[in-house]
């Protein structure tokens, strides 16, 4: 029994190698959320077992959640690096499947088209505006950038403010609303599933997201030309990684101690 119990702890720590692993890969990830993994031990009794000689047979991985702490601000004097300051996420949809997805990573641009999106192409959804930046519409759509006004003024360049206004500046001076940012909330963010590049999905677990402007009600604010890094702190990872390790080697030391004492046992009995 002690072999078994050993190997759930050796598979445990492998698997928090794996997080911990990942966590690190990531810490130059914009917008990436670290995992940290939990256990739970393992008990084989029934109502006629005594309690007081009952023996733990291990233990299991009980869950890996992610971490949704705020990442640090780095500045980069792109207009469409874009950072959320406080609770949500920028909304994204792929033109080609329709999939809506939530990410923290605002590293934009511009397509050939015009339309604003992620490195991955999914575009991202804000509000329709009027003519004085008042959202128009409570429905999500592409923002795409015209290439001239109409008067034949070609476009010059945009700025977007920390309330998610993204107005774009013509070479005759005048300036447009395209939209406002939208961004989403969810009951529960552990709940979300991981799409890779930093995007998430919406699930059972995680509710259903919950749209609003910029720094209204719990939307954080919009900052322009920044981007949030991974929330890692790679000095904890380290130490984390260094206790994970010792954690496989202590098991693997158990079960290497069990096969020689079995095998001591074995020698015994045959001779």
């Amino acid at each position: 029994m002690s072999f078994y119990t050993s190997l759930t702890g050796l598979k445990n720590a492998q698997s928090e190698l794996d997080v911990l692993s990942h966590n690190i890969a990531n810490s130059s990830t914009v917008g990436f959320k670290k995992s940290t993994a939990s256990f739970s031990d393992i008990i084989s009794s029934s109502i006629l077992t005594d309690p007081s000689l009952t023996i733990g047979i291990g233990s299991r991985l009980s869950s890996v959640k992610q971490q949704f702490s705020l990442g640090s601000m780095t500045q980069t004097g792109n207009t469409l690096d874009l950072a959320i300051n406080g609770d949500g996420f920028f909304v994204v949809k792929n033109p080609l499947s329709g999939d809506v997805g939530y990410t923290r990573a605002g590293a934009l641009s511009v397509s050939q088209d015009g339309y604003i999106k992620t490195d991955q192409g999914d575009r991202l959804q804000v509000y329709t505006a009027d003519s004085t930046g008042a959202v128009s519409s409570t429905t999500l759509g592409d923002c795409q950038i015209p290439t001239a006004n109409l008067a034949g003024s070609s476009y010059s360049g945009m700025t977007v403010s920390n309330t998610g206004q993204i107005i774009a500046s013509f070479g005759d001076g005048t300036t447009q609303y395209l939209g406002v940012i939208g961004l989403a909330t969810f009951t529960n963010n552990t709940g979300l599933k991981q799409q890779g590049s930093s995007v998430w999905a919406a699930t059972g677990l995680s509710g259903n997201a919950s749209l609003g402007q910029p720094k209204t009600g719990s939307w954080g604010a919009i900052m322009s030309g920044t981007l949030e890094q991974s929330n890692v702190d790679l000095a904890s990872e380290m130490v984390s990684l260094i206790d994970a390790q010792r954690y496989f080697q202590a098991n693997s030391k158990a079960i290497d101690t069990f096969t020689q004492v079995s095998q001591n046992i074995m020698n015994l009995r045959t001779s």
